[in-house]
């Protein structure tokens, strides 16, 4: 029956050591502390002392609480300190890293080395082994002259000709700008007719403004002739011929030169003679008065006639297009231009829509332009209408890249491939012959070749990328960052992302995505590391676009560089922008210097850099989607995580502040000193951060049995407990408890480190004192040093390191403040001198070390007098001196009051 329950017993045990095993693998590193031999000889020690407790089945009081004791020694010890099966999986754990490397260098090189897989052994330039003969007559499509001939349809399809609207735009705003100026001066040359056409015709006007000085003075002699004659009763002849005479250029010679000037006999002129006889005509219908106010007219009209023409030659000057250089524009009437203008408007469009195309004879672009202009614009206007439209008119149809390059493959496509026949037992190729494309085609095409995995190179790829994650493991082991196996199998997947795509057939491959949660989750110099060995392995062994693969990795680099100095989402989402515009700058930038980027393939270049834009805005959008779950799933914490986790409005934290107000105001100045020193040592701020403010949680599970919560009231341990074993228990039980609500809540490993590594192992002193003194008065019971020190395991990290000293410092700081408020005036808070607070912490840091409780967490000896100076720094500024205020006597109160 002993045997039974004893075996039975021990089943439970193990059952209970591996489900804690399993617990404690889960955190990771909780398990990674080395054991020692010491600590397999304690173990065994306990258990044997157990077994012999338990078969020793004393019924003494003393003895079975003794026996109950060693048990719980028992399963702690385990719990906490090495076993049988720990040490097994241990030593496979620690060799997990070999399977990780070989893992890597196998997946890598079968991504990469696709291509290395289905290879022929003959090969085109190599000499054939042996001769090979066609076993069957077969007609073979010889590849070769089929893409030739496919070429050079494509080459030689019509191209596809788009309008070029800026082309257009700028022609109408030139045109535009050209009737302007014809507008400006005809304004300045006034309306025109002038006068009404009905008395005078406007073949008439138009003389009568444009003729020259003397013509115009020989025609008012001649008007004056014939009143004159009229009076005396003379002919029309006698007058006419008089007026003849011509009239000397009396204005414009000066009267102080004697010179004889030749007669002009403008009556051989048309139009002067028709001038003459409608003037007349006009003053014998009308008055003398109103002849003289038309003459008046027409010379204020021939001087605003002759400033147009001014400004007309000044124009022509300016202007290269000589348009107005005849008097066209004048001599049209308002009527006229108005309609001209509206005939070149209707025109150019007419034209511009058919499009006009690059190397037009302009022969061709003339007569079109006089057919278009025919029906539209007076006939008298079409001359300075055509000029207008050609000194405008320029080509506006531009080559369509892709339908023209759409139109040659189709093209192409139309062209039936060139079959070759080739007879039975006709040589294809002889030995020691060197193999042609042709040749190898048509091997092919009879399966007289082997294909066969080209293991040389894959090996050789092997071995390339075995020295490329040997670099990185270097710089792993020199950064501060611990890669973890899960860590080491996502930096292999997202590495995997950027050639899975690309042997794919997709260029816009994963380098934003991977340079962005590389460098979120491990920081710059692991991301920087793997896209650097990753980019000339790529570019040596896949065949893909350079400047593609460098666009790409310039914004890997630029998320690498930055993702982890941010600290909120926005942010991330602006740098993924900021990814997104350094690819397409790049693969821009690129272009333009190797002389691509001009010609006819701007369009084509132009487009590929906005789709790169496009891509590594694309995949950053997938990175901040997938980072919160990749942060879930490999157990990661990135200062975006941390900061979401300090977040008061947790719920754990709000419980905290609610349940256990004392614990809550203990872990903020616990977390406040904690941050001061590990920004002083360099540690993860973040990480203390909010490591410390979930370290106490497990307080929860019973408030009252920890001091600070007991706002003065009666203490549990001295009232109603009285048993310093079971008080024991319950202090400890909040590293227990701790944890369980840390996973409850899944909070990160790198968190739930914190619960129990800030109290390692140390000894719960006040109630081992009275358990001491108990032992004293009662020799029965024997006080194990083991029911009064935490489970562990001891700090692992820096960062738990400070958080430990800083949770010992602040209760011995706030001893110190209460000890000095208690004694009064005479002595007071300010009175307590940094001497002695430094001493004190000195001492208690001097112990945690002696106690062998930062053995593990990476701090160093030196390091420790540092810190304390740190704790009392940060300790004054938060009891900082007050100004003495001066004391009211009471008379003086009453009465202000």
């Amino acid at each position: 029956m002993k045997m039974q329950e004893f075996l039975q017993f021990l089943t439970q045990q193990l059952t209970h050591w591996r489900r804690q095993y399993k617990g404690l693998r889960r955190k990771g590193k909780l398990m990674r502390s080395p054991k020692s031999k010491s600590d397999r000889k304690q173990l065994l020690r306990t258990f044997q002392k157990n077994v012999i407790l338990f078969l020793s089945k004393s019924n003494d009081k003393s003895a079975r609480r003794k026996q109950e004791r060693a048990l719980q020694s028992k399963t702690k010890s385990v719990t906490t300190k090495s076993s049988i099966y720990s040490v097994c999986l241990d030593w496979v754990h620690e060799h997990r890293s070999l399977g990780i490397l070989a893992i890597a260098v196998l997946s890598l090189t079968g991504v990469i080395g696709q291509k290395l897989y289905n290879q022929t052994q003959l090969q085109v330039g190599h000499p054939a082994p042996q001769t090979i003969t066609a076993p069957y007559t077969a007609k073979i499509e010889d590849q070769k002259k089929t893409e030739a001939e496919r070429k050079a349809v494509s080459r030689s399809s019509l191209q596809v000709l788009m309008l070029d609207a800026r082309m257009n735009e700028q022609i109408n705003e030139n045109l535009q700008q050209l009737l302007d100026d014809g507008n400006e001066i005809r304004v300045v040359a006034g309306a025109f007719p002038f006068f009404d056409s009905v008395v005078l015709p406007i073949s008439t006007q138009r003389y009568l403004r444009s003729c020259n000085d003397s013509e115009w003075q020989a025609l008012l002699l001649a008007v004056e002739n014939s009143k004159n004659q009229q009076k005396k009763g003379t002919g029309q002849t006698a007058s006419f011929r008089s007026s003849s005479i011509a009239a000397p250029n009396q204005e414009r010679q000066p009267r102080t030169t004697p010179q004889k000037t030749e007669p002009v006999d403008f009556s051989q002129s048309t139009d002067f003679t028709q001038a003459v006889a409608e003037l007349e005509s006009y003053r014998l219908t009308t008055s003398e008065k109103n002849l003289s106010l038309l003459i008046a007219q027409i010379s204020q009209t021939r001087k605003r006639y002759t400033e147009a023409t001014t400004k007309l030659l000044q124009l022509e000057t300016v202007t290269p297009e000589a348009v107005y250089e005849e008097s066209f524009l004048l001599d049209l009437s308002d009527v006229e231009w108005e309609k001209t203008q509206m005939g070149i408007h209707q025109s150019a469009e007419r034209i511009l829509t058919q499009g006009i195309p690059q190397g037009l004879p302009k022969n061709i672009l003339q007569d079109a332009v006089s057919l278009q202009l025919q029906s539209l614009v007076p006939e008298s206007a079409e001359p300075l209408a055509k000029n207008l439209l050609l000194a405008v008119l320029k080509p506006n149809l531009q080559k369509d890249e892709e339908e023209t390059r759409v139109n040659a493959q189709k093209a192409a496509a139309g062209v039936p491939p060139v079959m070759e026949e080739v007879r039975h037992g006709e040589v294809i190729v002889k030995r020691g012959v060197q193999i042609t494309a042709w040749n190898l085609e048509v091997l092919e095409h009879y399966r007289l070749v082997r294909r066969e995995v080209k293991w040389r190179g894959l090996l050789k790829l092997g071995g390339l990328i075995a020295i490329a994650i040997g670099i990185f493991v270097w710089v792993e082991r020199h950064v501060d960052y611990e890669l973890r196996q899960r860590d080491r199998l996502l930096v292999l997947l997202l590495t995997l992302s950027v050639p899975g795509l690309v042997t794919m057939g997709l260029p816009y491959t994963t380098w934003s995505a991977l340079g962005l949660l590389l460098g979120s989750f491990y920081g710059p110099t692991l991301g920087l590391t793997v896209v650097g060995l990753l980019l000339p392995i790529l570019a040596v062994i896949l065949d893909m676009s350079k400047v593609a693969l460098l666009a790409g990795a310039g914004g890997a680099i630029l998320g690498s560089y930055i993702a982890q100095r941010l600290r909120s989402r926005e942010e991330l989402a602006l740098l993924g922008l900021a990814i997104a515009l350094t690819q397409g700058s790049i693969y821009l930038v690129v272009k333009i210097l190797i002389g691509q980027a001009f010609g006819s393939t701007w369009y084509i270049v132009l487009r590929e850099a906005g789709f790169f834009a496009l891509s590594g805005l694309g995949w950053s959008v997938v990175a901040l989607g997938l980072s919160p779950y990749l942060e879930k799933v490999f157990d990661l914490v990135t200062p975006i995580r941390l900061a979401e986790l300090a977040n008061p409005n947790r719920p754990l934290l709000k419980r905290l502040a609610t349940e256990t107000p004392g614990t809550f105001q203990h872990t903020l100045f616990v977390a406040t000193l904690a941050e001061a020193a590990a920004k002083e040592l360099g540690c993860n701020v973040e990480l203390v951060r909010a490591g410390t403010l979930y370290h106490d949680i497990g307080k929860m599970h019973d408030p009252l049995g920890f001091i600070e919560n007991q706002m003065g009231g009666p203490n549990k341990h001295d009232t109603e407990i009285k048993d310093p074993w079971k008080s024991a228990e319950i202090i400890k039980k909040h590293v227990t408890e701790g944890l369980v609500m840390a996973r409850k809540h899944l909070l990160p490993t790198a968190i739930q480190a914190f619960i129990p590594e800030h109290q390692g192992t140390m000894l719960i002193a006040y109630f081992h004192h009275q358990a001491q003194q108990m032992a004293q008065e009662d020799p029965s019971l024997t006080v194990d040093d083991a029911d009064f020190r935490y489970d562990g395991p001891i700090p692992q990290s820096r960062e738990t390191g400070i958080v430990m000293l800083a949770d010992s410092c602040e209760a011995a700081l706030r001893s110190l403040q209460a000890s000095a408020k208690s004694v009064g005036e005479k002595r007071s808070l300010k009175d307590v001198s940094t001497e002695q607070a430094l001493t004190m912490l000195n001492n208690i840091l001097r112990a945690k070390w002696q106690d062998n409780q930062l053995v593990d967490s990476g701090l160093k000896r030196e390091e420790m007098s540092q810190i304390a100076q740190i704790f009392v720094d940060v300790w004054q500024q938060f009891h900082h001196k007050r100004i003495a205020y001066p004391k009211l006597k009471a008379s003086n109160t009453v009465r202000n009051s």
